[in-house]
């Protein structure tokens, strides 16, 4: 959707990460709750999850702005060519891509690439494309289907959270569809801006028009639970750590 139109301005963005800033999947959740939304449809399911934790300094950790993308499968024939190998199929693959494949535009600083495509048996994630995002200024990936080249997308730190891994690649099995559109992901609908935040619990949706306050609860959740638990922290004589902080 090339006409897509960002209702947030930069200074709105700003003040809604500063407010979720560390705040834990578990925070948000309680902070949904408090305002109303504790029917389950804004915690995706439990089946997407981390590809990787970093338990130093938890980089796998996700806080941003929802940039949606769906891919669908495709009802197209996959027209090999008569003679096939290496030079020919492999240009028939680039054909596909130049055509019928495409992916998040005009990213945004702390976008969160959100992905439908309902597990369909490919890497439409890989670790090129997904560091290209980055490179632009997304801080994560959330997807129902699985990335391939996973690998190299945890060395490069790259937190992506999805439902499988996947190995073949994209012509012949799907095609791009849309972005910037309501998309459902992990039982959740997603829509662009809609506030995104993962770590090893899963991931989470806020509607943009409840951020703040939902946000805010959440803030105060994680400040009560960092005092209660720097008491436990003394009495088992462990030493405090940035999770108090």
């Amino acid at each position: 959707m090339a006409d897509y139109q960002s209702p947030l301005t930069t200074e709105e963005r700003e003040e809604i990460l500063e407010i979720y800033r560390d705040v834990r999947v578990t925070d948000v959740t309680d902070g949904l709750d408090f305002h109303g939304f504790g029917y389950e449809l804004n915690k995706m399911s439990s089946e997407i999850g981390p590809l990787y934790r970093d338990m130093e300094s938890f980089d796998h950790r996700v806080v941003g702005f929802a940039h949606t993308v769906r891919f669908l499968p495709t009802n197209r024939r996959r027209e090999l060519p008569d003679e096939l190998g290496y030079e020919t199929v492999s240009e028939w693959r680039d054909e596909w891509y130049n055509e019928r494949s495409g992916g998040p535009t005009d990213i945004t600083d702390h976008d969160v690439i959100v992905l439908e495509s309902h597990n369909l048996p490919c890497g439409i994630i890989g670790s090129a494309n997904a560091l290209g995002w980055i490179a632009e200024g997304a801080v994560g990936v959330v997807t129902n289907g699985g990335p391939r080249d996973t690998d190299e997308m945890i060395k490069e730190n790259i937190p992506t959270y999805s439902k499988t891994i996947n190995k073949p690649i994209i012509p012949g099995r799907t095609e791009y569809d849309d972005s910037q559109i309501p998309v459902n992901v992990g039982g959740c609908l997603v829509r662009p801006e809609d506030v995104i935040v993962a770590d090893g619990d899963g991931v989470v949706v806020v509607p943009i028009e409840f951020a703040k306050r939902v946000g805010e609860a959440a803030r105060t959740e994680q400040q009560d639970d960092q005092e209660s638990r720097r008491e436990l922290y003394e009495k088992a004589g462990l030493e405090p750590d940035f999770t108090l902080e």
